[in-house]
């Protein structure tokens, strides 16, 4: 794989100024944008596509998720919503996830912090099944 260019000091990125810092063709970032809620790049007034740096950062992730440690599509998304979750959960001290619990309503819940309970309810939900499969298997041989 060619190297990748470093990414300029700026706010905006064009696609093709993506695509040639990335080395990933403009087809293939829109089709991304499909399979990877995380990439959303904003539009400007025109309706053009327009990248933050760390827009770049996660296209560059995804690449190298893909090409290099071979991972499908559907693992690559499961391997960056846990690394999402991660980071959530590492970047809250103990005393910010405790602090108000139980006093009134829960506050407003971000976009991305739903996004992150759902993946980690569907998670469990699998987890689950898979657990509920295994009781089945075992007590049919018993």
């Amino acid at each position: 794989m060619p190297p990748v260019k470093a990414i300029p000091d700026k706010l905006y990125f064009k696609i093709g100024e993506v695509c040639e810092i990335t080395g990933v063709q403009p087809h293939v970032l829109r089709y991304w944008e499909t399979e990877f809620p995380q990439l959303a790049p904003e539009k400007n007034r025109a309706g053009q596509r327009v990248y933050k740096r760390r827009d770049i950062e996660l296209i560059l992730r995804i690449k190298k998720l893909l090409y290099e440690d071979k991972f499908t599509i559907a693992g690559a998304r499961k391997r960056l919503a846990a690394e999402s979750r991660f980071k959530l959960l590492s970047s809250e001290t103990p005393s910010e996830a405790t602090e108000g619990a139980g006093e009134g309503p829960a506050p407003p819940v971000s976009p991305r912090v739903y996004q992150v309970l759902r993946d980690v309810r569907r998670g469990l939900e699998e987890l689950l099944a898979m657990l509920n499969q295994s009781d089945i298997m075992t007590s049919s041989k018993s």
